[in-house]
């Protein structure tokens, strides 16, 4: 999108450039797939196809999690009743 951003953040420098980096690279991905499309359709694209992968990973997190909440929950419960016999 050619277009330079000063950008204030609390977070290290070289983290910063592997987002901005990441950004730019996935806009250049979806100027490749849509080839008419404008600067803020491009941004926006790239927004939501972020977005879409945050709430995959968060869904997946969560599914992860509850696994692992049973997995324990069957384990103490295993633990529980061999301390007892």
């Amino acid at each position: 999108m050619d277009q330079d951003f000063s950008i204030l953040s609390d977070k290290e420098d070289a983290y910063v450039e592997r987002v901005v980096d990441f950004v730019n690279d996935r806009a250049r991905e979806t100027r490749k797939a849509v080839k008419d499309g404008t600067d803020l359709g491009i941004a926006i694209l790239v927004a939501l196809n972020i977005a879409d992968e945050l709430f995959e990973v968060r869904k997946q997190r969560e599914e992860d999690m509850g696994q692992m909440e049973s997995r324990a929950a069957r384990l103490i419960d295993y633990i529980s009743t061999r301390g007892n016999t």
